[in-house]
C-alpha cells in the first residue's frame, strides 16, 4: 500500500508550487490565475532513502454557484480521505482569512495529521507573520518558500515521521494506458467509469481537464496504470498559456504511453485533429485503439457500425489495422471490452516472433510474390529477423535494398499482420545488405 499526502488549502496559496517543488517536476500547471489545478494530481517524493505519493489539488472555495468550484470540493474531499498525512498550506502574506478558518475546521473532522505550511515566507521579515495561524488551533506552522525551497526540508523530515512504516519500493514497470482525444470527447467520463470514482472532473465544458492524471487499475488480475489527458484542439496564436502547457503535457503522456486509447465523438466523427492525435502516436511508435465514444446517441441500424468502421481506417490508411470499438463512457457500455482490446494490443506490441518462424512463412511468401525489378537488376531476399525494440522491428536482408520501393514494404507489412497478429501496432522494417 503506498503511502499518500495530500496538499490542500484555498486558491491561489502556492499548492502546486510546492508540489513541483517536492516532486522535482513541472507536472502541476502553475499560473497566477486563481483555480488554475482543477483536478487531483499525483507525483512521488524521494527524502533521504523514504518515498511516497504526493497529491496536488485544486483550490478549496465555498459559497460558490461556479461548476468548477462545486466539482472541486469534490475533489478536495476525496484527495483527503485518501491521505495519510495533509498539507494544510497558508499565505503569509494574506494573513488568517475566513476561508482558511473554514478549512481548519473541515480538517478537524477527518481526524488525520496534518501539517500546517505557511508560504511565500521568502525573507526573514515574514517571519514574524507566521504566528498568525497558531489560531487555527492545528499545532506547529512550518514557514516555506516554495519558489525557493527554503524551509521545505525541515517540513519533510517531520512529514516522514507521520507517515505509516515504508513497504519495499517496487520497480515501475506496470503498462501505461493514455486516454487521449479532442476536448469533451469523454475521456475523463471513461477514467471515472473504469474506476468508479469522481477520479475527474466531468462537465460540459470543453477542456475541463488542463493535467494528465495518472491511475492504477486492476482488471481480471491485470494491473496498469490508467492515464486521462487534457483534450488536445489545434493550435493558435491566440492559445492561453495554461492550455498550451496541457498539450505539451498530453504529448509527453503520449510519448510515455505504451497504448493510446484515441476517443472519438460518435457525433461529430473522426475530425482533422482526431487524425492528428492518431499520427502522433503512430510516429511515437506507440500501440493505438479507437474507441467510438457517445455511440448510445446515435440513430443507427445493422450496418451503421461498419460503415461507421470503414471511413475510420480510410482516414487513417495506410496503418488501418487498429482495433474500433464503440462505447459509451456515461452508460459504460463495452468499456472493460475496450480495456481488455487494449492489454491485447500492448501484449502485440511486445510480441517477438522466432528466427526460424519468420524465415519459414515469409520467404516462400517472398519467392510466390518477389520485389520488382529495378534497371533489369532483380532482389533477393535471402533471410529475415526481427530486432530488439519498443515496437515490433524486422529486418529483411537482401542484395540490393536501396532498391525496395514503398509498395513493397508495405506488402510485407500487410503480410506480418496477416500471419502473426500486430493489430494496433506500427510495424518498423528495414532492409539490409546481406
Amino acid at each position: 500500500m503506498s503511502r499518500i499526502v495530500a496538499i490542500v488549502g484555498r486558491p491561489n496559496v502556492g499548492k502546486s508550487t510546492l508540489f513541483n517543488r517536492l516532486t522535482e517536476s513541472r507536472k502541476a500547471i502553475v499560473d497566477d490565475t486563481s483555480g488554475v489545478t482543477r483536478d487531483r494530481h499525483y507525483g512521488q517524493v524521494e527524502w533521504n532513502g523514504e518515498f511516497f505519493n504526493l497529491i496536488d489539488t485544486g483550490g478549496y472555495v465555498v459559497g460558490s454557484d461556479d461548476v468548477f468550484e462545486e466539482a472541486i470540493r469534490e475533489q478536495v474531499k476525496i484527495a483527503i480521505n485518501e491521505a495519510d498525512v495533509l498539507l494544510f498550506m497558508v499565505d503569509v502574506t494574506c494573513s488568517v482569512t475566513d476561508l482558511d478558518a473554514d478549512f481548519a475546521d473541515l480538517l478537524r473532522r477527518y481526524k488525520k495529521p496534518v501539517l500546517v505550511v505557511c508560504n511565500k515566507v521568502d525573507h526573514g521579515k515574514l517571519l514574524s507573520d507566521v504566528a498568525d495561524f497558531y489560531t487555527l488551533g492545528l499545532g506547529e506552522i512550518f514557514p516555506v518558500s516554495s519558489m525557493d525551497g527554503s524551509g521545505t526540508g525541515e517540513l519533510l523530515d517531520e512529514l516522514i515521521k507521520l507517515l505509516p512504516p515504508q513497504e519495499e519500493k517496487e520497480e515501475d514497470a506496470l503498462p501505461k494506458f493514455a486516454i487521449v482525444g479532442r476536448p469533451n470527447a469523454g475521456k475523463s467520463t471513461l477514467l471515472n467509469a473504469l474506476t468508479g470514482t469522481q477520479r475527474s472532473i466531468v462537465t460540459p465544458i470543453a477542456g475541463t481537464t488542463r493535467d494528465t492524471l495518472h491511475t492504477e487499475y486492476n482488471l481480471f488480475n491485470r494491473h496498469f496504470i490508467l492515464v486521462d489527458t487534457a483534450g488536445l484542439r489545434k493550435k493558435n496564436k491566440e492559445m492561453p498559456d495554461i492550455e498550451f502547457y496541457s498539450v505539451m503535457r498530453t504529448i509527453k503522456a503520449i510519448e510515455d504511453a505504451d497504448v493510446c486509447l484515441l476517443m472519438v465523438d460518435a457525433q461529430e466523427g473522426l475530425q482533422a485533429q482526431d487524425i492528428n492525435i492518431f499520427h502522433l502516436a503512430e510516429k511515437n511508435k506507440k500501440g493505438v485503439i479507437i474507441l467510438v465514444n457517445k455511440w448510445d446517441l446515435v440513430d443507427k441500424d445493422h450496418t451503421t457500425a461498419k460503415t461507421f468502421e470503414q471511413q475510420i481506417k480510410k482516414k487513417i490508411a495506410p496503418f488501418d489495422d487498429v482495433p474500433v470499438i464503440f462505447v459509451s463512457a456515461t452508460e459504460k457500455q463495452r468499456i472493460f471490452q475496450a480495456m481488455e482490446k487494449a492489454m491485447e494490443v500492448f501484449e502485440n506490441r511486445k510480441k517477438t516472433i522466432k528466427t526460424s518462424q519468420l524465415n519459414d512463412v515469409m520467404l516462400p511468401i517472398i519467392e510466390a510474390f518477389p520485389p520488382p525489378a529495378v534497371k533489369g537488376k532483380y532482389i533477393r531476399i535471402k533471410y529475415i529477423t526481427q530486432l530488439k525494440a519498443t515496437t515490433p522491428t524486422f529486418a529483411f536482408f537482401c542484395n540490393l535494398p536501396q532498391y525496395l520501393r514503398e509498395s513493397y514494404t508495405r506488402f510485407l507489412e500487410n503480410k506480418l499482420r496477416e500471419h502473426f497478429n500486430f493489430e494496433g501496432v506500427p510495424i518498423n522494417i528495414y532492409f539490409r545488405q546481406k
